[in-house]
């Protein structure tokens, strides 16, 4: 197939961008989104011009390192899907395809489609993990947690890390990210010590780069992993709790 590509160029963070459009015949309509923008930049490569600068990583829709805006859409037309996932098949011969980074506020571009989530980092070191001094790991199995809890930590635990949820976010809000990220751990019993200690400290942090959730649905639409937005009230409610019951109260 051929396809017409508009694609945002930015020399660095501090450049300022703009769309450049980028013929793209004979793409095969069995791969992927990234490999149709491979071979754009080989292209480029034979021709002696500046290849298009994109994240990725492992291909399969498992890292979370891709993400770009297509036609507007964090990682394209298919719903549950990372852009990496994404087929041309999904489109068709002589189709206009408009490539953007994500926008956000906390996702600052540093090159072309690769922006900055650095932020997402610095919530997880806030809080996101198990610190607590217990001896010797104990035996996984020999600690009962309910069917129905561990899957809803399971699903919360789904999350890649993408970014998708703050570039669909009309307020570039994190909070689907941030409500994942507490939530498979706040669940389980393993959680527990730090259970509002975390909380407090990872709502905190965000709040430092992202904008405030006021429960457009967005987020959960384009998550590629579709995690609830059921976890941002579950977030709240134990961020209302490390406030009222006193300093690391469990």
């Amino acid at each position: 197939m051929d396809l017409t590509l508009k694609v945002w160029r930015q020399d660095g963070p501090e450049q300022a961008g703009r769309f450049e459009t980028y013929e793209a015949p004979g793409i095969d309509e069995h791969a992927s989104f990234l490999e149709m923008l491979d071979i754009v930049n080989e292209r480029l490569i034979a021709d002696g011009r500046e290849p298009i600068a994109f994240d990725s990583d492992c291909r399969e829709g498992i890292c979370g390192t891709c993400g770009v805006m297509v036609d507007g859409v964090p990682h394209g037309p298919v719903r549950g899907t990372a852009v990496c996932q994404v087929h041309m098949f999904h489109y068709s011969d002589g189709d206009e395809i408009t490539i953007e980074p994500f926008r956000a506020a906390g996702f600052p571009v540093q090159k072309d489609l690769i922006v900055d989530r650095t932020a997402f980092d610095r919530i997880i070191q806030a809080g996101g993990y198990i610190s607590v001094n217990t001896g010797a790991a104990p035996e996984a199995n020999l600690i009962p947690v309910v069917k129905d809890v561990a899957d809803r930590a399971f699903d919360a635990a789904a999350c890649i890390g993408c970014g998708a949820c703050v570039a669909a976010c009309p307020n570039g809000a994190a909070q689907l990210f941030t409500a994942a990220k507490v939530s498979h751990l706040n669940l389980l019993p393993q959680g527990q010590p730090e259970r509002y200690q975390r909380t407090e400290a990872m709502v905190e942090t965000m709040e430092r780069y992202f904008g405030s959730c006021t429960n457009y649905g967005e987020c959960e639409a384009a998550c590629p992993k579709e995690i609830s937005i059921d976890f941002i009230a579950l977030l709240n409610k134990d961020y209302r709790k490390s406030k009222s019951r006193g300093r690391w109260a469990s």
